[in-house]
């Protein structure tokens, strides 16, 4: 009761300063749900209603048992592949008409659409305060004002805020998974040696008990990754400490040298290690870092055919090679459904520079993931695409994205980058429950963490 008087506070205040009016403020909940989607399905039924998320677990599943599919037993509305893909064009990205047009046996199988994603009441009552009062810095790329564990603009008034939903997106409150990087080699039938590593994330603006921004202290998101095979790598460790308004800090400890080593200028466009120049630091996540390069311009939503529900692509079930494939991600695995998504368009600001001078962004509206992107090259022409399909984890409950593919046109190779096949299940419980804790991400415990 004291939790909800003091949420009721902070809602008033918040309305007298609103971010949106109040008008607007009270659309959460009504005709937009509470993180700010339209409810309503579109017009022709293939878009349904949002009635909540599927928020329940299914009978006799619990944590730590691998993750059922509850679509396991629907098929394929039709398929889109270079024969009919400009038909249906208008629901497509330009980077998945060329993706399907220029690869060989490439398919999209559309199945019927499910709006699975929901999160705690207490998180639609932060978002709702949120609404009221968040607040970006003068110069319109920081965030200055905002509760955590919450969508920060839930009623988006330009691209920034947009992104900066995507950037807070919520999957609980710290959580530790193994995970498999495949990077085909070129010129080989195989998939090559798999990276196989353990990503420990966490945030203090990830905790319900977050007041706002300064209770940060100035993080957006921990990250702590050693790999355990290849033999080559295996024991070398990246840690990130992401920062709300300031390049990210980044250390790295070489098993071989058994030195840790800064790198202040590992961001933006910098290859990330290991994965042959096939992607950059900033897609990661299909993006992450500072905002300062772009300018990011909101221009709407579109129905659109995207990644939704891939259940069975992170299963821990599988098998490595029947997941990834030599060319790209095993079709029978990959599902995809009609959703609306925001649409926002990157491009590089004067006097900036970056490898790809445009990117266009679509933001699923349920979850506010970036759930599919377009990256450009200096010649406007899409090089580079990628896609990742949130999932519901039921015991946060929040929607997830882990699996997650980068096409690279111009070199006609990809990345299957961060899926759970043959390994352990993720533990979306770690913070949570006290078996992951911010100390962890110390950089002076950095080899310690390495050697044990």
């Amino acid at each position: 009761m004291k939790i909800m008087l003091v949420i009721g506070g902070l809602l008033v205040s918040a309305l007298a300063q609103a971010a949106v009016t109040e008008t607007e403020a009270a659309k959460l909940g009504a005709e937009l749900t509470p993180v700010g989607a339209e409810k309503a399905g579109n017009r022709e039924g293939s878009i349904p209603q949002w009635k909540g998320g599927q928020l329940d677990a299914p009978a006799g599943w619990s944590p730590g048992k691998p993750r059922p599919d509850p679509y396991a037993n629907e098929k394929p509305l039709f398929s889109i592949d270079a024969g009919n893909v400009d038909q249906y064009k208008n629901r497509l990205s330009a980077g998945q008409v060329e993706l399907v047009k220029s690869t060989k046996s490439y398919r999209m199988d559309i199945y019927p659409s499910h709006r699975s994603c929901g999160y705690p009441d207490y998180y639609y009552q932060r978002t709702r305060i949120n609404a009221a009062s968040a607040e970006l810095s003068q110069d319109g790329i920081h965030l200055a004002k905002a509760l955590g564990a919450a969508t920060p603009f839930p009623i988006p008034k330009n691209g920034n805020e947009a992104m900066w939903n995507h950037k807070l997106k919520w999957q609980g409150e710290g959580f530790v998974w193994p995970m498999v990087t495949v990077v085909p080699p070129k010129g080989s039938p195989g998939i090559g040696e798999p990276l196989i590593s353990d990503e420990y994330m966490t945030s203090p603006m990830w905790s319900p008990k977050n007041m706002g921004v300064a209770d940060a202290k100035g993080i957006e998101f921990y990250y702590l990754s050693p790999f355990r095979s290849p033999p080559s790598i295996a024991g070398d460790t990246t840690l990130l400490h992401y920062n709300l308004a300031k390049p990210n800090d980044m250390w790295i400890y070489f098993a071989s040298q058994r030195r840790v080593r800064r790198a202040p200028t590992y961001q933006y466009d910098a290859p990330i290690l290991n994965y042959e120049n096939l992607m950059v630091m900033d897609q990661y996540l299909l993006f992450n870092g500072q905002l300062d390069r772009y300018d990011f311009r909101l221009s709407g939503k579109k129905e659109m055919y995207v990644p939704y529900n891939w259940y069975k692509v992170n299963s821990t079930r599988n098998r490595i090679e029947d997941v990834a494939g030599h060319d790209f991600l095993n079709r029978d695995m990959a599902r995809y459904e009609l959703h609306r998504v925001w649409v926002v368009e990157a491009t590089v600001k004067p006097g900036m520079r970056h490898v790809f001078p445009k990117r266009v962004l679509y933001i699923d509206e349920d979850s506010w993931h970036i759930i599919l992107a377009d990256l450009y090259d200096a010649q406007g022409k899409v090089q580079r695409v990628m896609e990742a399909g949130v999932y519901m984890a039921w015991e946060v409950p929040a929607c997830i994205d882990e699996a997650y593919a980068s096409y690279d046109l111009a070199a006609g190779r990809y990345v299957m980058d961060r899926f759970p096949a043959e390994q352990q299940e993720p533990d979306f419980l770690a913070a949570r429950q006290g078996r992951l804790k911010e100390s962890l991400f110390d950089p002076d415990g950095l080899r310690r963490f390495s050697n044990r």
